[in-house]
């Protein structure tokens, strides 16, 4: 797992600044390569099997980058290819993770001595791989959920790439952007707690909050620029779901 709490952690930093690095995109990727190797170096995991095959999921972050880049303004099979590459990668490194080595380092002694809230005591391999797992997913769930959600409306076609602005239903859908995180991170912190029930709660709560929304919708009956009832109803279920599916995926990977 260790491998793969290290490429996560690279992939949503990578994410994240995407949208702070504007025109210059291309410096994303480079960011989220710099973070792995400095990750690489603060675990201690230098041997030659962590090197080279850290070095090898560079080539899947880098399509990751280049094919969601791609999807956001065209139907083609670009979202394909970038999920793909999210999803493949991730897999490998989690099939080859029985060779990783042990991580801790610099930065494993840092932890242990610095007593920080929830982290406090001596860092063992185990709990430093627990450690950088749930890093990883909680800023994974951020940025890398967003494009992750769109990038499955897009290959279902709920949301069409490049369309003039008021006519996709996240025009009428205000809060997307910002509730997915929220509820994500919802879920993953009460999974980890052990409340799951409460994190069930958090996901009907999110239906009662659309559902008059959706209602006024279909009272009208009729569509606003070409964007009816139908159209909106998918684009909620189907983004819910699979965002509560990374969630629930991500509570899977730490139990």
């Amino acid at each position: 797992m260790s491998w793969l709490a290290l490429w996560l952690l690279a992939i949503a930093v990578m994410d994240l600044v995407r949208p702070v690095v504007g025109g210059r995109r291309e410096l994303a990727p480079a960011f989220g390569a710099g973070v792995l190797v400095v990750l690489t170096a603060l675990t201690g995991m230098i041997g030659v099997a962590d090197i080279l095959v850290l070095a090898a999921s560079l080539a899947p972050m880098a399509g990751w980058w280049w094919f969601s880049e791609r999807a956001q303004g065209s139907r083609g099979r670009d979202h394909l290819l970038a999920l793909g590459s999210l999803g493949g990668g991730g897999l490998l490194l989690l099939a080859l993770s029985g060779w990783a080595g042990l991580p801790g380092g610099a930065l494993g002694t840092w932890l242990g001595w610095a007593d920080l809230p929830l982290l406090g005591g001596p860092m063992s391999p185990e709990r430093m791989r627990f450690v950088l797992l749930v890093a990883a997913l909680l800023l994974a769930n951020l940025a890398t959920g967003n494009i992750v959600v769109r990038l499955v409306l897009v290959a279902i076609g709920a949301l069409r790439p490049g369309a003039r602005v008021g006519t996709q239903p996240a025009d009428r859908l205000k809060g997307g952007r910002l509730l997915g995180p929220m509820e994500r991170l919802l879920i993953l912190g009460l999974g980890l707690a052990g409340q799951l029930t409460a994190a069930g709660l958090v996901i009907g709560a999110k239906g009662l909050i659309r559902f008059p929304e959706l209602q006024s919708r279909a009272k009208d009956g009729t569509a606003i620029d070409g964007l009816g009832i139908d159209e909106m109803t998918e684009y909620f279920l189907i983004g819910s779901f699979v965002s509560w599916l990374l969630a629930l995926g991500s509570l899977a990977l730490l139990h």
